[in-house]
């Protein structure tokens, strides 16, 4: 029973955190809200809260290092794509384990950003204000409302 609810819930809540950042992208005129990796935080997020790569430090950083890799590179690194992206990833998922922020969903940032072009201004809008929103819903539905010990640490400990 308690997958069902737990499954039930992820479901809810996924379809509330990624409806609210669609609303503010699309009806607003704040920004982009949203990546495509997100959908798969909300996978780690709401279904396995209990897993190291859910945790506040490593969405928001996990998002935030792959993606200014990312920018890095398609800012400043002039090679063919197809050793552009290669090397962008390889860089972005050393650097969440070298710090010790693996979020497996932000691996596929740097793709993202490259692919997209962005520049430094995409760090703030999706990355860092949709990690944040995404970790306070996190808080809400793990903490709040299953009663979880969620963060299993201090928030960015």
């Amino acid at each position: 029973m308690e997958k069902i609810k737990l499954s039930f819930f992820a479901g809810i809540f996924s379809f509330f955190t990624i409806g609210i950042l669609s609303v503010i992208t699309y009806k607003t005129d704040y920004g982009i809200f949203l990546i495509a990796s997100f959908g798969s935080t909300m996978v780690i997020l709401y279904g396995y809260p209990d897993s190291p790569f859910a945790q506040p430090k490593n969405i928001f950083f996990g998002h935030f290092l792959t993606s200014f890799v990312g920018v890095i590179f398609v800012s400043f690194i002039q090679l063919p794509i197809f050793l552009v992206l290669p090397l962008a990833i390889g860089f972005g998922v050393g650097l969440m384990i070298l710090l010790d922020v693996p979020h497996p969903p932000a691996g596929g940032n740097p793709i993202i950003v490259i692919l997209g072009s962005v520049s430094f201004d995409y760090l703030i809008t999706p990355i860092m204000l949709g990690s944040i929103i995404i970790i306070v819903f996190g808080i809400i539905l793990n903490k709040f409302i299953l009663k979880r010990k969620y963060p299993k640490n201090n928030l960015f400990a």
